[in-house]
């Protein structure tokens, strides 16, 4: 099985095209408990930053996952939930290209991810990078597989069993 050859699903039976090296869902679950008729009022979401009810704040990073056997990287795209406080830092250097200088930041993970024991308050390390790409996230070392993952490795065979559960999650 090659990254760029794509996979027979396990599911489905079909040869899709590609396996993906990324995912992540659109906005942390607190934003899709929000009933659609109040999100418009309640809550501000772009591509990398969240603030919902003008208080709970979120932002957008990496996971990266070393791909065990090459080059690759499997990346999850997590929100993260921070302090007010972090969270106003965060904008005041957003468009600053000196911003990967900035400290870590504290925060925990706001996404259940499939495939995985609850990934919900996971404590993590957030570390700026340079302008244009999203923050990454760097996992506390406990044993949860996310974690150990980061650490060792994933293997191609893993991100297919991701893949499978991501197209199709009705199984």
């Amino acid at each position: 099985m090659s990254e760029q050859q794509g996979f027979q699903c396990s599911v489905c039976h079909e040869l899709h095209a590609e396996l993906p090296l990324a995912y992540g869902p659109k906005a942390p679950a607190d934003y899709f408990v929000i009933p659609e008729a109040e999100l418009e009022s309640r809550a501000a979401l772009s591509a990398d930053l969240c603030l919902l009810d003008e208080e709970h704040c979120f932002v957008c990073g990496n996971v990266e996952l070393p791909v065990q056997g090459s080059d690759k990287v499997f990346s999850w795209d997590v929100w993260v939930s921070i302090t007010r406080e972090n969270f106003q830092k965060t904008l005041d250097f957003w468009e600053n290209e000196e911003r990967q200088n900035e400290p870590p930041i504290f925060g925990l993970v706001a996404n259940t991810l499939p495939g995985y024991p609850e990934t919900q308050n996971l404590k993590v390390a957030i570390h700026s990078r340079e302008v244009g790409r999203k923050p990454f996230i760097q996992l506390e070392p406990t044993d949860h597989p996310l974690a150990v993952e980061q650490r060792d490795g994933i293997t191609l065979q893993r991100i297919q069993s991701i893949a499978e559960m991501v197209l199709h999650p009705e199984n």
